[in-house]
């Protein structure tokens, strides 16, 4: 959401840019950015991570109140929505709002159709036949231009794609949803990529109207960012790293998620607490301890699904399934992440053709 620009001399004498949000909690966004820092210096522990120079780009978040705080303002990047429709544009490619509009009215008719297989099918054919081939691939171009030197193109392809393993770890481990365009930026000096807006945790995503089901953003457009060999090479080994390191030091990860799920989690008590306002104090109360042990009981949930993670189970009945490898684990998100017949079920807002 939107924020005033402020811009402050330090005592260094240099001068720092700061999001002022008045309307937005940011603890969460503040817990994930000490996350992601801790995760930093563990990969700067790891000899692979450190040779590869593996990281996650973090930014200062000072939350100040339960609905605002300061956000520091990160120069020299561009939302990856603007990226990517000014290219569009240039080549003629893409859909009119009309048809966007004409897309989603069809999204929706399937979607109230009784859950089978050809719903899914109907999903994946106007996916595939009415919508990706209006937006092919694209991405490439973007760092061609802005970095034209080979030299520079390649060092700039590196870090977009270590970068994106690394915060696709990251994020698969905590439930990180919401990654529509909007909320990804390029650094065009750099090429690193940038996450922003982290209120989406713990698979919130999955509780949507239109449910998240990929585990974290790896569509044809972030792909072709890669260069020619795709998900292979540097993106798949970087993501194997980064997951043995998490896994490898899990137990001061779950440390840290202990206290970070818990603060966030009062959200999900407001709407019972704001029905105890009619009732008497014993009828406050009553709904104050249910308020509590349902936050207690979702906070369990949370960590057993992050350790799930972090010892290598997944799927529906992970803590029955046995640990597969590191490699294994990847492999399967990679697929899940990239899988059409979830993307195709995606809510259009999210752009699983961008």
């Amino acid at each position: 959401s939107s924020g005033i620009n402020a811009e402050y001399g330090g005592s260094n004498g240099r001068s720092y840019g700061l999001l002022c949000k008045p309307k937005d909690d940011l603890r969460k966004d503040s817990r994930f950015m000490e996350f992601s820092m801790m995760v930093n210096r563990l990969l700067k522990k790891d000899v692979t991570a450190r040779e590869k120079q593996l990281h996650i780009r973090t930014y200062a978040v000072v939350p100040l109140t339960e609905t605002s705080g300061v956000v520091e303002w990160v120069d020299n990047t561009k939302v990856m929505r603007s990226i990517l429709a000014d290219l569009y544009q240039e080549y003629g490619k893409g859909m009119t709002r009309a048809e966007t509009k004409a897309v989603f009215s069809k999204l929706q008719d399937i979607k109230r159709r009784p859950q089978t297989k050809q719903r899914i099918q109907d999903f994946v054919d106007l996916f595939t036949r009415k919508v990706l081939p209006r937006y092919p691939p694209i991405l490439s171009e973007w760092y061609r231009r802005t970095f034209p030197d080979p030299s520079s193109w390649y060092t700039a392809r590196q870090n977009y794609t270590q970068t994106t393993a690394v915060v696709s770890m990251v994020g698969y481990v905590v439930g990180l949803g919401d990654r529509h365009s909007e909320n990804i930026m390029f650094d065009h000096t750099t090429g690193e990529i940038i996450h922003v807006d982290f209120d989406c945790l713990f698979e919130k995503g999955e509780t949507f109207e239109w449910p998240e089901l990929v585990p974290f953003r790896l569509t044809t457009n972030i792909v072709d960012g890669f260069g020619v060999t795709g998900v292979e090479g540097t993106f798949r080994l970087s993501c194997v790293a980064s997951m043995r390191v998490m896994r490898n030091e899990r137990e001061s990860l779950i440390s840290v998620l202990k206290t970070f799920v818990h603060d966030p989690l009062v959200e999900w008590g407001k709407n019972d607490q704001r029905k105890g306002g009619q009732m008497d104090s014993r009828g406050r109360q009553n709904v104050r301890a249910d308020v509590n042990t349902l936050m207690k009981d979702k906070a369990r949930e949370i960590m057993r699904k992050i350790e799930n993670k972090l010892n290598g189970r997944m799927g529906k009945n992970a803590h029955a399934m046995l640990p597969i490898s590191t490699e294994g684990q990847v492999q399967k998100l990679i697929a899940e992440a990239m899988d059409q017949n979830n993307l195709a079920q995606m809510y259009i807002g999210w752009a699983p053709y961008y």
